[in-house]
């Protein structure tokens, strides 16, 4: 019996994740981390942010048994973790990316209709949160992405498809010229994160617009695809990189960033559950393997297609 009870745990553990992410999810939605810089009681926290005592409580207890507080004598703080990640001033502040997740949340209460009907949540999502999430996220790792994308001999780039622009002002501070390209919407938002970010903008251009039916300019050494494949379908995704390599520069490149899953699309856990979010999300997206990727380009008529694992992800470039 020792053995099945161990073996349920794994599947328990499964079916009650969802308890810490509410947790957090909740907390951050009350942005009870930036009240917790210094310790404070739990009837003072519920006071401070309009909430019932008991509850308050619980949720503080939660906190800290999941490691992001510590309580001493009553009175609860941030842990360093917590400090770094989830209070608003910081700069690798991690709330705009879980505010998305909030959003997320009834999307994939959705997920038994999509199973059986292959068509996305029709839910709204919060615009902004996304975006900012996006850079959350990008922020922590955008030097060692840009390190590993390579700008030797790149005079130009497109950053297609920028989000909040995060690797642009990377690749910006490298001297390099480089062109952030997205919907008007998000490129409202970038402009505001380069902004508030104090990054020299003059080697930074905006151009708004659909990278699938507008014109993308041209000229360019290098173009960065970063976290926009999994989106769509391989037919769309191959339309878009012919659509890259007639706007290149003559043996310019064409890096794809995105997460790495294997060749079965099973592992890691993390990249798997992620195709389930554009399942959800998207009419024809999921996550792709570095040879899926591989495959467009050689389809495309590209070619020197070379693969290299950075954090969290996977580049795959290839040569026009």
């Amino acid at each position: 019996m020792g053995a099945i009870t161990e073996q349920s745990r794994g599947i328990r553990k499964i079916w009650s994740n969802f308890q810490s992410s509410r947790v957090l999810i909740t907390s951050n939605n009350y942005r009870i981390f930036d009240y917790l810089e210094s310790p404070k009681t739990a009837g003072r926290i519920a006071g401070e942010i309009g909430t019932d005592k008991r509850a308050t409580e619980i949720l503080l207890d939660a906190l800290v048994g999941l490691g992001l507080l510590r309580k001493q004598k009553n009175r609860y703080r941030n842990t360093k973790s917590a400090s770094r990640f989830l209070v608003s001033h910081s700069p690798y502040y991690q709330g705009e990316i879980i505010r998305h997740v909030d959003g997320l949340w009834d999307r994939w209460s959705d997920l038994d209709t999509i199973v059986k009907t292959g068509k996305p949540s029709q839910r709204s999502r919060n615009h902004e949160a996304f975006i900012l999430g996006m850079h959350n996220i990008a922020v922590t790792k955008a030097k060692e992405v840009i390190t590993g994308v390579g700008l030797r001999g790149v005079k130009r780039v497109l950053d297609l498809g920028c989000g909040p622009g995060t690797y642009s002002m990377e690749i910006a501070g490298n001297g390099v010229e480089v062109t952030l390209f997205d919907l008007p919407a998000t490129i409202k938002i970038a402009r505001d994160v380069v902004s508030r970010s104090g990054t020299k903008t003059e080697n930074i251009r905006f151009m708004d617009g659909d990278f699938l039916s507008d014109d993308i300019g041209s000229g360019y050494d290098l173009i960065l695809i970063s976290q926009i494949v999994h989106m769509f379908s391989e037919n769309v995704n191959m339309v878009l990189l012919k659509k890259c390599r007639r706007a290149l520069n003559k043996n310019g490149r064409v890096v794809v960033h995105d997460f790495l899953i294997n060749e079965a699309r099973t592992m890691p856990p993390w990249s798997s559950l992620f195709a389930i979010n554009m399942l959800v999300s998207t009419e024809g997206g999921r996550t792709y393997s570095p040879g899926d990727i591989k495959g467009w380009f050689l389809k495309t008529g590209f070619g020197s297609v070379r693969k290299k694992t950075v954090v969290d992800g996977v580049l795959v470039s290839a040569r026009k």
